[in-house]
């Protein structure tokens, strides 16, 4: 663990710059919390209008304290933090958690003043995490170093790392954690983030054998590399990550030249590298917490098939009915599994899946619990739900029933309990049971098990050699690459791409034409236009040298009446290649993970359905096929309505063509491949636009 984010988890020694007696103030909460909870460490109150506070000495500056703590505590105002911050770096303090805020929240003027801050941290060897933010706990230390409400309760630890960008939101969410029984081993906020990032401090947090998994609210991503860092770790110690990130909806990159750039806006990419990763995303607090309570509670499954055991019929379908909407298993049960269950369930219940083992349950709990245990047993049934209602009078048995069950099994299992009475939700909780209220809840819960399952699964067996290398920062805006050399390029790299050849009038396009064998395509070639058919620029399937001829005058009239300020290279003659299913392939430097790669149904429909994967370079043969199976239309692929399936080996080895393309050439900034027709003899690209720095 870094000697830093040590110091900011487990302090020796805490300095509370600004504090008061005052319990009520935000500046005299943490001191009053960590007195409350028992933390061991020292605690230095630093106020001038003070002697002592709470029988503790207060010194009246930095320079007065008796040695440097190992953490300080900054609750002055923006005027004063970056001053407080310098002399703690020169008394010795490692590190300081700044509650002040009035900076980059705050516009133009609050920016420069973080800026500043951060600067001063860095020249005086301190670093900050902050400001603006309420602070952290470790609760297995007894250390609230917060003025968070959620630290009103003594914090019980437990199982669950949990960091927010945001103070009041992570409060609530912390809170809601409590009262659903988790416990918060850490909290962090990081605030504006102008040091210490929420990545680095959760990386550290799994590093505790007490922790199993880590979750996180995210409001913006800058540090790509860290949050890889994490996801990696989040594998390699098989704890997993589980992220809300808010705007899903935000703009894309509005100057973009090519159909991956427009595409690429931030959550896509984010979602896209999350998933190729196994950061188990949620949609909201409360999806993340019920996958965190899974988690928590639960083994990874070694499969994807999930099976219903339930008391309703109607429960049961929309349980299936869920697992279906979400690409899951629902294995039909083996016959031996089928005839075990008739031994145990009622002539009126269903053996199938979803299993109901109707009410008579109540009268013999034996039935449910030989039940799940024999349902999990079923070699296609990986992970399990027991649905229930109410039972109040029954809760005592039931909780009985269910920790026998977790006894008996090594399958996880999750208890959907609708309305359930407190005092078992206490008791299944204690004994370490996942019990979520919502029926659909439930289900998605099982889900985040089997994806992370997925992934670690798909990750562990490797295949990502390369590494990723710095992006290059062009000192001018990209341009276009010629297509006779960007084909010369891609060629070299492997990937697929259709011969070609630069004319400069009709009749050197019949000659070229002559070369490349008919049929053939003419295009413009132009560097301000790229897209080609909106000026009347391509003609397609020409055969012989008078259609080559007349259709290479006519691209150059409709450019000169549709484009006339633009400038023409030529004419680009290419040879035609047999129509298949068209995808496209693509790639995009990001501000935050670097090259990323993307595939999708391509042609025109790339703009209409938008229906495209995203991945971080590099990318393994694993993640390619991940990033192709999580296409809408992955079906296409397999030859969906009397087409011809695709070479999905062809495809897998042009993405991971293309991912090393992407990190071998750090000048081409964006890249399209569209259409590649993708048939069954493998895939071929018909049509590119390369853009490059300016300066490369």
């Amino acid at each position: 663990m870094d000697e830093t984010i040590e110091a900011l988890l487990f302090p020796k020694s805490i300095a509370v710059i600004g504090a008061s007696p005052d319990a009520n103030k935000l500046n005299g909460r943490p001191f009053h919390f960590l007195r409350r909870d028992g933390y061991a460490g020292k605690l230095f109150p630093v106020n001038p209008k003070y002697d002592e506070i709470d029988g503790v000495t207060c010194y009246a500056d930095v320079a007065s304290l008796p040695e440097a703590p190992d953490m300080a505590i900054v609750a002055v105002n923006a005027a004063r933090a970056t001053e407080t911050v310098a002399a703690l770096g020169k008394k010795g303090t490692p590190v300081a958690v700044i509650f002040s805020s009035g900076f980059g929240e705050m516009g133009e003027e609050g920016r420069r003043l973080e800026a500043k801050l951060a600067a001063t941290a860095a020249a005086n060897g301190i670093r900050i995490c902050g400001p603006n933010n309420l602070g952290l706990i470790n609760a297995f230390e007894r250390m609230p170093a917060t003025f968070s409400q959620y630290a009103d309760e003594p914090p019980k630890a437990g199982p669950v790392a949990f960091a927010s960008q945001s103070g009041a939101f992570g409060t609530g969410i912390a809170a809601m954690a409590r009262s659903r029984g988790l416990g918060i081993g850490y909290f962090v906020n990081t605030g504006n983030q102008a040091d210490i990032t929420l990545m680095e401090a959760l990386n550290a947090t799994l590093d505790d054998d007490r922790i199993k998994v880590a979750s996180a609210y995210l409001e913006g991503l800058t540090h790509g590399d860290q949050l890889i860092d994490l996801a990696d770790k989040s594998i390699a110690t098989g704890k997993p990550l589980v992220v809300v990130k808010v705007g899903r909806k935000s703009a894309g990159a509005k100057a973009a030249a090519s159909h991956t750039g427009s595409l690429a806006g931030e959550d896509a990419v984010f979602d896209g590298v999350a998933r190729q990763h196994g950061i188990i995303r949620a949609r909201n607090e409360e999806h993340m917490l019920d996958m965190v309570a899974a988690f928590a509670n639960c083994g990874v499954p070694e499969g994807r098939g999930v099976a219903m055991i339930t008391q309703s019929g109607g429960s049961g379908v929309l349980m299936a009915d869920r697992a279906e909407e979400l690409g899951l298993d629902v294995p039909e049960l083996a016959g031996e599994t089928r005839e075990r269950l008739k031994s145990v369930i009622p002539d009126f219940g269903a053996l199938g899946n979803p299993v109901d083992v109707t009410g008579q349950f109540l009268a013999e709990p034996k039935i449910l619990k030989d039940s799940v245990r024999i349902v999990l047993e079923d070699p296609a049934v990986h992970v399990g739900i027991v649905w229930l209602q109410l039972m109040h009078g029954y809760s005592d048995v039931l909780v009985n029933v269910f920790r026998e069950i977790k006894a008996a099994v090594e399958k996880p299992f999750i208890v959907c309990w609708l309305e359930a009475p407190a005092a078992a939700l206490a008791a299944l909780r204690d004994e370490g049971i996942c019990v979520l209220g919502g029926t659909e809840r439930a289900v998605d819960a099982a889900a985040g098990l089997i994806a992370f399952g997925d992934a670690s699964r798909r990750i562990k067996a490797g295949g990502r050699e390369m590494s990723a290398r710095p992006m290059l920062a062009p000192s001018s805006d990209p341009a276009p690459v010629p297509a006779v050399n960007a084909r010369e390029r891609l060629a070299a790299a492997g990937l697929p791409v259709v011969e070609c050849a630069l004319a400069d009038s009709p009749e050197s396009a019949v000659a070229a034409a002559g070369d490349l064998g008919y049929p053939v395509a003419v295009k413009i070639e132009s560097p301000d236009i790229q897209h080609k058919m909106d000026v009347g620029g391509v003609r397609l399937g020409l055969d012989g040298a008078e259609a080559v001829c007349a259709a290479a005058a006519e691209i150059l009239e409709n450019v000169a009446d549709r484009a006339p300020d633009a400038a023409v290279d030529g004419l680009l003659v290419q040879a035609m290649a047999l129509a298949a299913t068209e995808m496209v392939l693509g790639l995009r430097r990001d501000p935050a993970f670097g090259p990323v790669i993307m595939v999708g149904l391509g042609g025109v429909f790339v703009e209409v359905l938008k229906d495209v994967a995203f991945a971080r370079a590099p990318v393994s043969d694993g993640d390619a096929e991940q990033m192709l199976d999580s296409l809408t239309g992955a079906a296409v692929l397999a030859g969906a309505r009397g087409q011809s399936p695709a070479d999905r080996k062809a495809l897998v080895a042009a993405i991971t063509a293309l991912s090393r393309f992407a990190l071998d050439n750090p000048d081409v900034l964006e890249l399209d491949l569209n259409p590649v027709f993708a048939g069954p003899d493998g895939v071929v690209s018909v049509d590119w636009l390369m853009m490059a720095a300016g300066d490369a």
